[in-house]
């Protein structure tokens, strides 16, 4: 059995500078010793979304003490910690060197291994830190970059079922409130317009509904959001909670019927799951309404809905953290200096890249 193992975890992949020490136990549970974020909202907030060069310099500007805050409140030195993990992508490809190289001469001059990690295994793997999930389980990551339905079998073991065609959730939330007005983030400002709205009053579609595969697509609703709003101009408070409203309904009915059939697949495969999860994460998974509607939806189905805490589901370094700690534990070898950053890093390598959100290349 392994012992415990501590590793020091570097996050800086897009607008929040974290670090974080967190400890694993001989039996696989976790324990976070100290987890410290910066967000640079402020900072972006007046141009509507990330800027990567404000971005890469406010990592650079933050991270060290970042380090030093997450080193005092666990309680430990460097000495102490067995490895250093560090987001190596997809994301901001400043940010992602910033805190790669950052994690790299840490480890240099400590004399510890580097762990390299994928952003989004940092996210398919967090419910094992804060539920205790066996694999295999489905997860649903929904963030402002990615909007993925993942089979996760194990380590380093995943099978992308369905990805965004064009736009992701959470970039179609942001476009949606850019197009009303409303500020930035756009997942939260659209939510709360959406609670004093008729939801019934638009009728607005959704994509790829009856479908066979297991995709997304999420432009042309944004498309019908600002012809519905032009067509009422000009608009008042009460026609923008309404088109949020409705706009938040149609999600909901999307993700119930895409993540439906979902559901039934992974049924299928794996009939003699006892216990069969559904995991969520990614900054929209803080939507209210939507994680009501996946509670109901799994419930219909039989599936345990597993959502971790809200600033666990956002990007953080205790996943970064964990992940290296989830393959440290069952033998994977550690990183040379010579990892690369990557802005494009799929977490089922044999997935087809598709045209649009997901292909520049192929988004990841």
């Amino acid at each position: 059995m392994v012992s415990n193992l501590t590793i020091l975890g570097i996050e800086t992949s897009c607008d929040e500078t974290a670090a974080a020490v967190v400890t694993r136990h001989a039996d696989g549970s976790g324990k976070i010793e100290a987890d410290v974020v910066l967000s640079q909202l402020d900072e972006h907030s007046a141009y509507g979304g990330v800027v990567p060069e404000i971005a890469a310099r406010a990592h650079v500007e933050a991270l060290d003490s970042l380090i030093e805050e997450a080193l005092l409140r666990s309680g430990k030195t460097l000495s102490e910690v067995d490895a250093i993990a560090a987001t190596s992508g997809p994301g901001l490809i400043g940010g992602l060197i910033v805190g790669l190289m950052t994690g790299k001469a840490i480890a240099r001059a400590c004399g510890k291994p580097l762990y390299a990690i994928n952003h989004l295994e940092g996210h398919a793997l967090t419910a094992r830190l804060t539920d205790g999930v066996d694999f295999p389980y489905l997860m649903l990551l929904v963030s402002g970059g990615h909007t993925q339905l993942v089979l996760v079998k194990g380590i380093d073991d995943y099978e992308r079922w369905g990805t965004t065609i064009d736009d992701a959730l959470g970039e179609a939330f942001d476009k949606t409130a850019k197009l009303l007005g409303l500020p930035y983030p756009g997942g939260p400002a659209v939510e709360k317009a959406a609670a004093s709205g008729d939801a019934d009053r638009f009728s607005f579609p959704r994509p790829l509904v009856g479908e066979a595969r297991l995709d997304f697509s999420f432009s042309g609703l944004k498309t019908a959001v600002r012809q519905a709003a032009q067509s009422i101009e000009p608009v008042s408070d009460q026609d923008v909670s309404d088109i949020c409203a409705s706009f938040q309904k149609a999600v909901a009915r999307t993700l119930y019927e895409r993540i439906g059939r979902g559901l039934q697949r992974f049924r299928d495969r794996f009939g003699d799951v006892e216990n069969p999860a559904l995991v969520v994460a990614g900054g929209v998974a803080a939507n209210t309404a939507l994680r009501s509607m996946l509670t109901t939806l799994c419930e219909a189905n039989g599936f345990a809905f597993i959502a971790p805490p809200h600033r666990l589901c956002t990007d953080n370094a205790v996943m970064i953290a964990w992940a290296g700690l989830e393959r440290m534990a069952v033998g994977f070898q550690p990183d040379g200096l010579d990892a690369s950053p990557r802005s494009r890093w799929p977490l089922d390598s044999n997935a087809q890249a598709l045209i649009g959100h997901g292909k520049r290349g192929a988004k990841a």
